[in-house]
């Protein structure tokens, strides 16, 4: 066979592995609202970028009748390319072959692909649409998720891991997400779950359907397992792609810097009407943070779980930098357990890979009640602590309004190293509020007054005066200054640049314990 024919097979041999299960699988497939493994990866890589890997590999097993159904690249599309011009890996499991199930080889893909990502510093993209482990191939499907298991483990925090779950994910599967960085989902067709509805029924009585129990928008606003929901394939891989341009390539890297045209002097008048003058009224904080950030751009993370705490990515003068803010406008910004973990998990991402921490805080303290203490709001809280604590990366607060007992500690204030802490002269900063203050430490002359309310509202309006505001923190050098909030934008760029060679480092040890 001479070189031409030699081509010819060749072509062919392509053509067969690029169509996967057939025509009427992916017809099936797009009847779903579903898009292939190949046509995922066409809208996610930069047209024209994608290299593929190990197209002609093949499953081994020779049990129930496998030997004769092979399928070239079996369940799973491998790869690299580029995103935003930056090279990125990928591996996009096909469920119109074999419903997408893992069997040995189709793991040993995906760790091939893991791996080359953490040697050659760049982001490695899961899409995942897999029915589980392939029950044929047995114990060696399940040794395939060990070895991805332990990957998503030695390279967190190497190089960014993102999970994209665009259908069924079940059983043990579940945990390589989990352990990743983030995660979309798509409404509809990602699903996420340990034990499926009829198993659930059969050994509890609980009936449950299929989104309720493991769908995007249950594990986006309950369980939080979930950072992004996306309506359909295409708007979720055109997320990833902007998710992907805040982040570096790996942890030995900056973040990118661009010129996004917004000037970094830029004053903003409106800022100076967002904290209302009465104290009992609400606001939203992500007014601020989008007047704030380089065109209003923000990416929130975990939008719709634990509200009253946000978190995302933005840009200061062209730089990416992560946002952790209060929200004010729901319960009260208040901190309570899955605030804890949300803030925690996220300040850590950021430290990992280099970004910088911005902080807004107009916090109120940790959530009161036995409900949270018997959640461990205790153990939950010291995680957010400890996060700020040990993140090494430039963090700048600023406090919008009040910061009120151990809230105002996490914050990322001086005491757990802190590099630039601003304040807004209508900022509060005290052990308490100023009404349960004078509660506890004006009781007996409250109660011996002749007229009790009118003297508890003398000296709570005399304890705000003398107590609850900014400068007697910034008088001990616990706040750098008071400023302007027009001034928070240039004066928090101008931090960030005198901050970007910052270092600080922690004592050598293996690792932590942070209290999980």
């Amino acid at each position: 066979m001479g070189i031409e024919d030699k081509i010819i097979e060749l072509s062919r041999l392509r053509e067969q592995a690029t169509a996967g299960g057939g025509t009427k699988r992916i017809e099936a497939q797009h009847k779903r609202g579903k898009l292939t493994a190949r046509e995922r990866i066409e809208l996610l890589f930069d047209p024209g970028s994608f290299e593929e890997l190990d197209p002609f590999v093949v499953h081994r097993c020779t049990d129930f009748g496998l030997e004769e159904q092979k399928f070239l690249g079996d369940a799973v599309v491998t790869g690299y390319g580029k995103i935003n011009g930056r090279h990125a890996f990928v591996f996009s499991q096909d469920f119109t072959v074999f419903g997408g199930s893992l069997s040995k080889v189709a793991s040993e893909k995906i760790c091939k692909a893991m791996d080359m990502a953490a040697k050659n510093g760049a982001p490695v993209i899961g899409l995942l649409d897999s029915g589980g482990a392939r029950i044929q191939e047995g114990v060696d499907s399940l040794v395939g998720y060990g070895d991805i298991f332990t990957r998503n483990t030695i390279y967190s925090g190497v190089v960014p891991q993102i999970s994209v779950v665009m259908g069924p994910t079940a059983g043990g599967a579940v945990y390589s997400p989990a352990i990743t960085d983030f995660i979309f989902m798509v409404k509809g067709t990602g699903q996420m779950y340990i034990t499926g509805p009829a198993v659930i029924k059969s050994v509890t009585g609980e009936e449950i359907g299929m989104e309720e129990l493991g769908g995007a928008m249950t594990h986006a606003t309950k369980s939080g397992n979930c950072h992004f929901v996306a309506e359909n394939d295409q708007q979720c891989l055109e997320a990833v792609r902007r998710l992907l341009s805040f982040l570096p390539q790996n942890n030995m890297e900056e973040p990118p810097i661009m010129d996004t045209g917004d000037d970094p002097d830029r004053m903003d008048e409106q800022l100076l009407r967002l904290v209302p003058d009465d104290p009992a009224k609400v606001y939203d904080m992500k007014q601020a943070i989008i007047r704030i950030v380089d065109n209003g751009d923000f990416m929130e993370v975990h939008e719709n779980f634990a509200r009253s705490l946000i978190v995302g990515l933005a840009r200061l003068g062209g730089q990416s930098v992560g946002i952790v803010a209060q929200q004010p406008s729901y319960n009260a910004g208040v901190i309570d357990v899955d605030a804890s973990d949300k803030g925690a998990r996220f300040v850590r991402f950021c430290d990992c890979f280099n970004i910088p921490l911005i902080t807004f805080v107009d916090v109120p303290g940790f959530m009161p009640g036995s409900d949270q203490e018997h959640k461990g709001i205790i153990r939950h809280g010291a995680k957010f602590l400890y996060a700020y604590a040990e993140a090494t990366v430039p963090k700048i607060s600023i406090i919008t309004r009040k910061a009120y007992g151990g809230a105002f500690v996490v914050m990322s204030s001086k005491s757990l190293r802190g590099d630039i802490n601003y304040a807004w002269p209508t900022a509060e900063i005290a052990v308490m509020g100023p009404d349960g203050a004078v509660n506890i430490v004006f009781k007996d002359v409250i109660d011996k007054s002749e007229n009790p309310q009118q003297t508890r509202q003398e000296l709570v309006a005399d304890y705000r005066d003398k107590f609850a505001n900014p400068y007697i923190a910034a008088g001990r050098g616990y706040l750098d200054d008071v400023i302007d909030p027009r001034s928070t934008r240039p004066k928090v760029i101008r931090a960030l640049q005198v901050l970007r060679n910052k270092t600080d480092t922690n004592p050598a040890k293996k690792h932590g314990n942070i209290p999980l």
